[in-house]
């Protein structure tokens, strides 16, 4: 059993991000040993809503918001924003929980690691998907070893969404889930795997698939629609990776292939429900074959039942505020995160050219990432210029003027008047 945090004193945090943020804090309380103390975001209006809420105090300006005396910071800014934000806090000396991605370049990928290292403080990649019920029962069962060693797997996270829905949670011609290769975006299928398995990716090749603009007619979205990952790991198998937002099907669904069954998530509900498969000639006397059944947490499953994304939300503050007790760096530590950042990254080089294989440094070692530490190869607006990728294996498509004024309707009302 788990201690549970909340019999420590509890860790004072910081959220940034009133957006996913809110969340955040909603979780930071007694029951996983967090006291929420301070907000920060740049949209004023949503930010004096969220501090009055939670009657905490507010910042705009990020370095003041470090000043203020807490312990640790949990980043639920913009997707690519979060490693210069994690090396401030880990430099004025707080603990961090970070959202996906962890870097959006390798050089940051480097500097994120250097950081964590130098300060001695904890940082937490915050991927909720390995935290299900299924997703623990899945890495209980693999580790047992009735299943052998895995050799191949598949991990699949495709969202797609009705266009004025995407539009609304995509405010800007510049957001970050408009300009967002279909690779980067991976962590949701492939860090369950990781974490079921305890697999390392080493090598990395991947093919981007667009879709035409007849089925999206109002998109403002200049990246592709999804990708193929092919993932070699560190024990010689492979995994494949599939998403992002097509058109066909919404759909979560791992399995793990090992060279003595299979286990997977199944229907109905891919947070809580496992098939596993033997052979014939592989299973125990008296087993089934096949059996498919609905697993619960090993612990504190009221508490995660409560929690959202099937309790992954609550498991990623239980986990960081142990590690903080503790002072032990958690499983999803900072290496695992650049790694799978490094994936969606690598993944679109190798979609650029036509699925070339390439290498992931090993960011453990310091010889081995100090060759990436200025690699700033970036697809995102705010970085482009000679040398930068396009965000779609099409170039960059620009939306039609009657498209952006569509956008710009939808976006007027939810209170968003920017570019």
């Amino acid at each position: 059993m788990t201690e549970t945090p909340a019999t420590h004193r509890p860790i004072r945090v910081g959220v940034i991000g009133v957006g996913r943020g809110s969340s955040f804090a909603a979780a930071a309380n007694d029951v996983v040993g967090m006291e929420l103390v301070a907000v920060c975001d740049t949209w004023e209006e949503k930010l004096r809503e969220v501090g009055e809420r939670y009657g905490v105090t507010t910042y705009t300006d990020y370095d003041r918001f470090l000043e203020h005396d807490m312990d640790a910071v949990v980043l639920a800014n913009y997707f690519h924003q979060h490693a210069p934000f994690a090396i401030k806090a880990l430099q004025a000396g707080k603990h961090v929980m970070s959202e996906t991605a962890a870097c959006k370049t390798l050089a940051e990928g480097v500097a994120l690691c250097r950081a964590v290292e130098q300060s001695g403080k904890i940082y937490m990649f915050a991927e909720n998907y390995p935290y299900s019920a299924a997703g623990q029962e899945l890495r209980r069962l693999y580790h047992t070893g009735e299943f052998g060693q895995v050799r191949y797997a598949e991990g699949e996270y495709n969202h797609p969404g009705e266009e004025d829905w995407r539009l609304s949670i995509s405010p800007g011609l510049q957001h970050w889930r408009n300009w967002i290769p279909s690779t980067y975006y991976c962590s949701h299928a492939l860090a369950p795997l990781m974490y079921i398995t305890d697999t390392m990716p080493v090598r990395v090749n991947a093919l981007a698939m667009s879709e035409e603009r007849t089925q999206t007619p109002h998109t403002t979205k200049v990246s592709d629609a999804g990708s193929v990952i092919l993932a070699r790991m560190d024990n010689d198998a492979v995994f494949r990776i599939w998403g992002l937002m097509m058109n066909s099907v919404h759909r979560v669904k791992y399995e793990v292939h090992g060279d003595r069954g299979y286990l997977a998530t199944a229907e109905p509900n891919h947070w809580n429900t496992v098939r596993v498969h033997h052979e014939e000639w592989l299973r125990e006397t008296g087993r089934p074959n096949d059996l498919n059944y609905t697993p619960d947490w090993p612990e504190h499953a009221e508490l995660a039942r409560r929690a959202g994304h099937g309790g992954g939300d609550f498991w990623m503050n239980f986990h960081f505020a142990n590690a903080i007790h503790t002072g032990e760096q958690p499983y999803l530590n900072v290496y695992r995160g650049v790694a799978m950042a490094a994936v969606g990254i690598l993944g679109w080089r190798s979609c650029l050219q036509e699925g070339v294989p390439l290498s992931i440094p090993d960011f453990r070692d310091e010889a081995a990432r100090a060759a990436y530490a200025d690699d700033h190869w970036s697809p995102f607006p705010e970085d482009a210029g000679p040398g930068q990728p396009p965000p779609s294996i099409r170039g960059i498509v620009a939306p039609s003027p009657a498209v952006v004024a569509h956008a710009r309707e939808v976006w007027e009302k939810l209170g968003y008047h920017g570019k």
